[in-house]
């Protein structure tokens, strides 16, 4: 299965520079030498939300949860970093109840895939 709506899928600038690229955001900073690490950073922001939008659309969702405010998708796949490497990363998406548009959530780093 793949996410639902993904072509409309959303991921906010303020998620990805306040957030994913932080050095400083509590849950966010671990993130942040991640991507960095892959050559991301605030001038390639856009580079990361493009990376998040294919990566949605590319992968099968793993897991899907219904809640009572909506459905919260997980989905495993790689990114391709701006010098050509790639990543494995775990990315998750939501869908609040009466909406169709997935918004971004979050993203981190998996294991590689065996």
């Amino acid at each position: 299965m793949k996410l639902p709506n993904a072509h409309r899928a959303t991921v906010s600038r303020a998620k990805i520079l306040g957030y994913l690229l932080s050095d400083t955001h509590p849950r966010g900073k671990s993130k942040a030498v991640f991507f960095k690490r892959l050559g991301f950073d605030a001038t390639r922001a856009d580079s990361l939300a493009d990376e998040l939008f294919r990566h949605a659309e590319e992968n099968e969702v793993k897991h899907r949860m219904e809640t009572e405010f909506g459905d919260r998708y997980v989905i495993d796949g790689w990114i391709v970093a701006p010098a050509g490497t790639r990543a494995w990363i775990r990315t998750v998406w939501f869908v609040d109840v009466g909406e169709e548009t997935p918004r971004f959530v979050t993203a981190h780093p998996l294991r590689r895939r065996r």
